[in-house]
């Protein structure tokens, strides 16, 4: 009498390889995506525009970790630069703020007086006046 090693019928084996194949795949691409492409049915893949290709380095390179800092193109400011870039700052503040103020005592004056009409002018007859003489309404 023969014995199995193994006690598992040989379909559902078969669908156990090709679901372990398939998520192992998936991994790495998509198998129905690219048979559905290749039948003509899947997206189809657009070629890179030259302006998208020429804006982007063929080869990307990453800083790796645990490498120094390049140095700075520009050095960095003496401590008199410093003090001369402050004062630039101040006396620009300073002006700024006598503007402000210049500004705001052109602010405070007061708005006109209104215009005001003559009393007698027939021309000048108010709205409601005239409602009353043309309404049809009686007393």
């Amino acid at each position: 009498m023969r014995m199995k090693l193994l006690s598992i019928p040989r379909a559902p084996a078969f669908v156990l390889i090709l679901l372990a194949a398939g998520g192992v795949a998936g991994c790495s691409s998509n198998p129905v995506r690219d048979v559905a492409s290749s039948l003509g049915a899947g997206p189809q893949v657009a070629p890179t525009p030259d302006f998208v290709a020429r804006s982007r380095p063929a080869d990307i390179d990453y800083m790796p970790i645990g490498t120094p800092v390049p140095e700075r193109p520009t050095p960095a400011r003496t401590a008199e630069e410093i003090k001369a870039a402050e004062a630039e700052l101040d006396a620009l503040r300073s002006r700024n703020e006598a503007a402000g103020a210049a500004a705001a005592e052109l602010g405070k004056t007061p708005p006109p007086e209104p215009v005001r009409l003559p009393a007698n002018s027939s021309a000048n007859t108010s709205q409601q006046t005239r409602q009353k003489t043309n309404s049809n309404r009686r007393p």
